[in-house]
């Protein structure tokens, strides 16, 4: 039944990887994957659990009879409950940030945005366009500002190829500022809230190679443009159908609402509580100051007229679902023995960091950077630094302590591997949808400048080690 369970996961993967040809939607797919995984071992749960849990289903019995009843019970209060407890973590933490984007979307926080992006010079409106995706996706999830950008270029340029050109590089900008933080991207998001990685060490140990790995394509790119680009008309939208805030009002939210995401680390620290509940603290503070200043103005029905914000909601929500249901079929594959088989394979045949981070970059070209991170995380467990004496081989079991060296460069390596291919990151199947876009032409253009910079990046990581 190991086997079984461990043979559904891959079919899975291989129809998340070959989604976009065969127009299944991933997120169902990892869906049913993960129950799937979960009612096949409850139906198998006491050859399970009699083998990796015989003293605490003794204990958890308390002097009852054995009975299949008993061991259904305890795989749903004792084992089960644990991954849904951190997938939850992780969906609830996207949910309350995805909320505080439509908030300030609907109240027009982001057209500040597109004030900025007058310039007709095309290298220039490149690089600044490139660098707002990167900052903002830092500090939102990568496929809200990918969304949001893209809706953005696609009123101001009206030639398509060149909106491929910039759409390809918000896509490595989204990509590249996500990974830089634990609260950009999901992979770093789900190490930091099971304690593998701390966000200041984290993000100052992927700072350069981030900045090499979108630096370089997107300087590439920019050398494909012509000198002068012509815009659509980007003044500001009038906004008197659907708030009333003037533009000190916006930007106080715009302030609140950012600012608010950057304190969430800080809170952690100081608190010890999960990353989301910091996400919910911002997000309620927020939603009170957005009544507070469209106390004047709150229908419903106008508030939600807005193209971005439904785009933003089914983006994500099928996101959050497909994190739940990644999250859950590993668990299964997991309690099943399964995984130690693979990390006894990785040590006895591969023991190098570097060669599984190499790995990881070409599986994620193909493989969702989110299901690709996720599965080598949970080969591996976090070793506690007082173990490090009682190992043989110190300087590689060294690599899966807290900060260890694994952790970051698995984080870099599937999100850089989603840079190489579009079908690796959802910004890029985001992009590859709104544009049209095909897979070769995009591998053609930006997937092999995307790989030297990925390399470069990794080199540099493995000299500042």
């Amino acid at each position: 039944m190991a086997l079984v369970i461990v043979s559904i996961l891959l079919i899975g993967y291989v129809l998340i990887a070959t989604g976009y040809a065969t127009n299944v939607n991933r997120a169902a797919v990892a869906m049913f994957v993960g129950t799937a995984g979960w009612v096949l071992y409850i139906c198998f749960g006491t050859d399970f659990v009699m083998s990796q849990y015989q003293g605490e289903y003794l204990e958890f019995l308390s002097g009852t009879a054995a009975s299949s009843s008993n061991v259904k019970h305890f795989i749903a209060e004792d084992i089960f409950i644990k991954y849904v407890g951190k997938a939850a973590e992780i969906v609830l933490f996207l949910l309350a940030t995805m909320t505080i984007v439509e908030i300030l979307n609907n109240n027009g926080c982001f057209d500040f945005l597109q004030q900025l992006l007058k310039t007709r010079n095309s290298k220039r409106l490149l690089w600044i366009m490139s660098v707002m995706t990167f900052i903002i996706s830092a500090n939102l999830d990568n496929l809200t500002t990918t969304t949001m950008m893209l809706v953005i270029m696609h009123k101001l340029l009206p030639n398509r190829r060149q909106r491929m050109i910039y759409g390809c590089a918000i896509v490595l900008a989204a990509n590249c500022g996500g990974a830089l933080t634990v609260i950009g991207d999901p992979n770093g998001l789900v190490l930091w809230s099971t304690g593998a990685v701390t966000a200041t060490n984290f993000s100052a140990s992927l700072a350069l190679p981030c900045l090499i790995a979108w630096a370089l394509p997107t300087y590439w790119l920019g050398r494909s443009l012509p000198d002068h680009t012509d815009l659509q008309c980007s003044t500001m939208p009038y906004r008197g159908d659907d708030t009333n805030l003037n533009k000190w009002q916006r930007l106080v939210m715009l302030i609140l609402g950012i600012g608010g995401l950057w304190f969430i680390p800080t809170f952690h620290n100081i608190t010890k509580l999960s990353p989301f509940l910091g996400a919910l603290c911002v997000l309620s503070v927020l939603w009170i100051v957005n009544e507070i200043f469209n106390h004047k103005l709150m229908n419903a029905d106008q508030m939600i007229q807005r193209a971005v914000p439904r785009v933003l909601q089914y983006g994500v929500i099928q996101l959050m679902l497909f994190v739940m249901g990644i999250m859950l079929a590993l668990g299964a594959v997991k309690e099943t023995g399964a995984l130690s088989h693979v990390t006894a394979f990785c040590d006895a045949n591969i023991h190098n960091v570097w060669i599984m981070g190499a790995l990881t970059g070409c599986i994620s070209s193909v493989l969702d950077s989110f299901a690709t991170c996720m599965s080598l995380i949970s080969i591996y467990p976090l070793v506690d630094v007082a173990d490090l004496a009682n190992s043989n081989d110190v300087s590689y079991m060294s690599s899966f302590v807290q900060n260890g060296l694994y952790w970051k460069v698995t984080a870099f390596c599937s999100a850089m591997g989603g840079n190489i291919l579009p079908l690796g990151s959802v910004s890029g199947l985001a992009l590859m949808k709104m544009e049209r876009m095909h897979v070769g032409w995009y591998f053609k253009n930006v997937g092999v400048v995307a790989l030297v910079g990925w390399l470069l990046g990794l080199a540099v990581m493995w000299l500042c080690c």
